[in-house]
Formats: structure tokens, C-alpha cells, sequence
């Protein structure tokens, strides 16, 4: 699984990927987690608010910070 965190590195998007790192060493999931700052990449997703999260390769949440039960439900857990 490959999960990325879309965003230009404030302070909401720093939370989302502590929480998603919290969520997948909890869980101890096979999965890569990556921070994208790049605007030009986060284009590319089509969005326009972040944090988003991109899991392989599909936007499943974005505009705020997830808790940690939403991080469970957009991994799948």
C-alpha cells in the first residue's frame, strides 16, 4: 500500500501524517508513507485544499485532519 500525504508542510498536514504513522505502526501494516510539498505534484491530484491523503494513488480524504478511527476507515481496518 502506498500512502501520501499531499500538502505544503504546515501544521495540519504534519498532524494528518503523524496520525497516519501512528495508525500503520499500531497496526504494523505493510505500507509506504510519503509527504508530497510539491505543488506541482499535488496538482495533479485535482485538489485544491489540503492535507489530502492519496492511497495508491486514489485521494480518500482531504481538508483537515483525519482522526484516528478515519485514518482506520480510509485504511481499511
Amino acid at each position: 500500500m502506498e500512502i501520501k500525504v499531499l500538502g505544503p508542510g504546515c501544521a495540519k498536514c504534519k498532524s494528518t501524517y503523524n496520525a497516519i504513522e501512528k495508525v500503520i505502526k499500531e497496526n504494523n501494516l505493510n505500507a509506504t508513507l510519503t509527504k508530497v510539498d510539491d505543488i506541482l505534484e499535488i496538482m495533479t491530484y485535482n485538489v485544491l485544499t489540503t492535507p489530502a491523503v492519496v492511497i495508491d494513488g486514489v485521494v480518500k480524504f482531504k481538508g483537515g485532519v483525519p482522526t484516528e478511527s478515519e485514518v482506520k476507515k480510509i485504511l481499511g481496518l
